[in-house]
């Protein structure tokens, strides 16, 4: 399993004990409040949507993990209808990764289509 997997899942349900808080006192001191938050979250249902809208209209983005949705075709377009439409109203971006994780991010981000160092 590579990194990314590792961070951004690959397989496996997570849960938030599954993270661990690093303390980053020796590397930014006087660092203030971040201007854009990162988001996990786990998209069960339509129901779940609710959270990461309001996350992305207050400019964070959002990685949600949609494994559960997989056997629910309705469901799953429902949700991606319901986010792709919250992407386009605030100007940023939404893309699936691989078959469970969706990324949507707020105005003015993008999400890169290439791999890194490829």
């Amino acid at each position: 399993m590579g990194l990314m997997s590792k961070i951004l899942g690959g397989g496996g349900t997570r849960t938030a004990e599954d993270y661990v808080e690093l303390d980053l006192d020796d590397v930014a001191a006087d660092a203030g409040e971040a201007a854009m938050q990162v988001h996990i979250a786990e998209i069960d249902g339509q129901s779940a949507t609710i959270d990461i809208k309001d996350a992305v209209y207050d400019g964070d983005v959002v990685i949600a993990d949609i494994t559960r949705l997989r056997t629910k075709d309705k469901t799953v377009e429902h949700v991606l209808d319901e986010l792709r439409q919250v992407a386009r109203e605030v100007g940023g971006d939404i893309v699936q990764k691989g078959d469970d994780q969706i990324i949507v991010t707020p105005t003015g981000v993008t999400v890169g289509r290439e791999k890194l160092g490829r």
